[in-house]
C-alpha cells in the first residue's frame, strides 16, 4: 500500500479509503468484520463511515459494526484512522411522528451529542476526522468552531473535515477558523469526482488546494457505471440500476461509455481498476473512498493502486470524458 499526507496535516493515510456504507444494509457483520481485516492486512489504514449509516430505523448501524470490529482486538482501534460523519438526524422516529428538532445539522448542541453517540457506538474514546456531512445553512461558522473547539480539548477528535461542500463554503470555513485561532479549521473534503463527473475540478478541488485539505472522492465508479456495466450486461452478469441505468437509457451516453470499456479491453485493464487508478493521478488527490460489498471488490480496488495508466491511456480518457476546465474559463470568457 502507498500512503500519503492528509492535505496539510502531519498525518499519513493510505491511497484508498475503506467506505463502510454497505456494512449493515448489504454486508452482514462477520462479512463486514472480514473485509476490515483484508483491508487492514492490505495496509489500507483510513476508514470511513457516517453515524446516519445502516439507514432508516437502522442508523448507526455501521458504526456500531466497526464498534465490535474494534472490540476484538486493541491493534485494530490503534492501527486505523477513523473517520465519521454528522449532519443527519438521528433520533428515533416512530411511524407517523415526526423527528426531534436539534438531533440534526451543526448546531453545537448536535454536535456535542453526535459525537459522544458515535463514540459510543464505535467503541472508541476519540475520533480521528469528525466530518461535517453536508452545509448547515442555519448555524453560523463561530458556533461551529466553538463546539469544535471544545471537543478537539477534550480529546474526543483530533481534525475535522467536510463533505459535500462548495469551494465557498471551504474558504468561509477556514477564513473564519483562522480568524478566530486555536483550531486548525477543515484539514479534508469528501466530494463526489470521477471520471464521468468531474465538475469538481471547477471549484471545490482548487479551493481544498488553496487551503491545504486533503480530497476524498466518493463514488469513484459513479454508482457503477465506471465499473464495466455494459460488459457485465451483456455477460449476463449484474445489470446496471439506479442512475447507471438511467445513464445508459441515453444512446449518447452509452456510446461514451461503450468507447470507455472499449479503450481499457483494448489495453487488458478492467474499467473499475482503471476508474480508480485515474484518480489516484489527479492533483490533490488524497485516494479514493470504495466502498466493497465483498472480498473480492476489495481485491479488485487493491490492484488499482499499483497500475499506472500510460499517457496515452490517459489522453484517451480525457477525450472520452472531457472535464469541464477551471473556473472562472469554465464557464466564463
Amino acid at each position: 500500500m502507498k500512503y500519503t499526507q492528509l492535505g496539510r496535516t502531519g498525518l499519513k493515510v493510505s491511497r484508498l479509503v475503506l467506505g463502510t456504507m454497505n456494512f449493515g444494509p448489504q454486508t452482514n457483520e462477520a462479512d463486514s468484520h472480514a473485509i476490515m481485516d483484508a483491508a487492514l492486512d492490505a495496509g489500507i489504514n483510513y476508514f470511513d463511515t457516517a453515524n446516519v449509516y445502516g439507514w432508516g430505523e437502522n442508523r448507526g448501524r455501521t458504526e456500531e459494526i466497526i464498534g465490535n470490529w474494534f472490540a476484538k482486538s486493541p491493534d485494530h482501534r490503534d492501527k486505523t484512522v477513523l473517520a465519521t460523519k454528522v449532519y443527519g438526524n438521528m433520533a428515533p422516529t416512530p411511524d407517523g411522528v415526526a423527528a426531534w428538532p436539534n438531533h440534526d445539522k451543526l448546531s453545537a448542541v448536535n454536535i456535542r451529542r453526535a459525537v459522544d453517540a458515535s463514540l459510543k457506538r464505535l467503541q472508541t474514546d476519540y475520533i480521528d476526522i469528525y466530518q461535517f456531512h453536508h452545509i448547515d445553512r442555519a448555524t453560523p461558522f463561530e458556533e461551529i468552531w466553538q463546539a469544535i473547539d471544545t471537543l478537539i480539548q477534550q480529546g474526543k477528535i483530533l481534525y475535522v473535515g467536510s463533505s459535500n461542500f462548495p469551494g465557498y463554503k471551504i474558504a468561509q470555513a477556514n477564513e473564519i477558523a483562522a480568524r478566530r485561532g486555536g483550531t486548525i479549521g477543515l484539514v479534508s473534503e469528501q466530494c463526489l469526482y470521477n471520471l464521468a463527473e468531474r465538475r469538481a475540478e471547477m471549484e471545490v478541488i482548487p479551493a481544498a488546494q488553496e487551503y491545504g485539505l486533503g480530497v476524498i472522492p466518493w463514488s469513484p465508479l459513479q454508482g457503477g457505471l465506471l465499473g464495466g456495466v455494459i460488459k457485465k450486461e451483456i455477460s449476463g452478469g449484474r445489470r446496471a440500476s439506479g442512475r447507471a441505468a438511467d445513464t445508459l437509457a441515453n444512446p449518447t451516453s452509452r456510446a461514451q461509455i461503450q468507447a470507455y470499456e472499449d479503450l481499457l479491453d483494448k489495453h487488458g485493464i478492467e474499467p473499475g481498476e482503471a476508474a480508480l487508478a485515474w484518480l489516484l493521478t489527479r492533483p490533490g488527490i488524497t485516494g479514493p473512498i470504495v466502498g466493497p460489498r465483498t472480498a473480492e471488490q476489495l481485491d479488485s480496488a487493491l490492484r488499482a493502486v499499483e497500475l499506472d495508466l500510460s499517457e496515452e491511456i490517459l489522453t484517451s480518457l480525457d477525450e472520452i470524458f472531457p472535464g469541464p476546465g477551471p473556473s472562472p474559463e469554465a464557464f466564463a470568457w
